[in-house]
């Protein structure tokens, strides 16, 4: 498999294992994380490292309470390695787990990343109503308002509402950058709170290098919309950076424009500007 790549996309190969793993490693339960990095490893031709990588997958499901899904990624490695200890070992054990509840598992496929959404926020008043595109705003105004990080008249006048049929002709500045620029809420903060509620992983688009190309294939108004950056492509996935993970419409809409799976990481609104501003020139 080495044999068939040229150097430059072997390097790439290697920055996506190096930047995922320590993704991972922070985020042991990240599985669709895990799926990148074991992809670049199988076209690296690194085969011990392709079935430890299928094991941290398994075991993230099992974590995750998906017996069904752990199972199938065991017997994946046992398709490759029959004689795997390990992977007997676990298999032998899941199935018992999974026999003792009397039944494997339902697993519901209503959540982004494999993280099931928030519920939408109640009782937030006018500035929580529905709104017409489910942009995130409800959701961002239940963690930044109800949970006494700014005010209601501070939420409003950060919020961006970019027009849904005329092109925005820039980069629209995303929420957490304004609350940031008018000294609301530190970058760091938001980024925090952001992470802990979508349980995206955060992704460093400055240490990164960026496949501009897959970035242009998206479309420029939806991209510059809502400020979010498709960087990379690993086979049928792509990798998409934004610093508003509960924006259902930008989700909807990429995901037309590039009919493919996404998979969505959390990123620094200042890495998304410069990102978008150099692609979209």
């Amino acid at each position: 498999m080495l044999g068939t790549l040229n150097p430059g996309e072997e390097a790439q190969l290697r920055q996506t294992i190096e930047m995922f793993e320590v993704i991972t490693q922070s985020q042991p339960q990240d599985y669709q994380s895990l799926e990148i990095l074991k992809e670049a490893y199988l076209k690296l031709g690194m085969e011990k490292e392709v079935i430890e990588t299928s094991k941290r997958i398994a075991q993230a499901y099992v974590q995750l309470g998906q017996l069904s899904s752990a199972i199938l990624e065991f017997e994946t490695v046992l398709q490759r390695h029959p004689e795997d200890k390990d992977a007997v070992a676990a298999m032998a054990q899941i199935e018992s787990k999974a026999n003792n509840m009397g039944t494997r598992p339902q697993e519901s496929d209503t959540s982004v990343n494999g993280v099931s959404a928030a519920p939408a926020a109640k009782g937030a008043g006018t500035a929580a109503a529905q709104p017409e595109v489910d942009d995130g705003r409800q959701l961002m105004f239940k963690y930044f308002v109800d949970g006494k990080l700014i005010t209601a008249p501070d939420f409003e006048l950060c919020w961006p509402a970019p027009s849904l049929t005329a092109p925005p002709g820039k980069v629209i500045e995303p929420f957490i950058h304004n609350l940031a620029e008018r000294q609301l809420l530190p970058i760091e903060k938001s980024l925090k709170v952001l992470s802990d509620r979508s349980r995206l992983a955060y992704f460093p688009l400055d240490r990164y290098e960026l496949d501009i190309d897959q970035l242009r294939a998206a479309s420029r108004d939806i991209c510059q919309r809502w400020c979010i950056a498709p960087f990379d492509r690993m086979s049928k996935t792509v990798m998409v950076a934004t610093a508003n993970p509960f924006n259902k419409q930008a989700i909807a809409d990429l995901e037309e424009k590039l009919k493919c799976r996404l998979l969505w990481y959390l990123a620094p609104p200042a890495d998304l500007l410069r990102v978008l501003g150099k692609a979209f020139r």
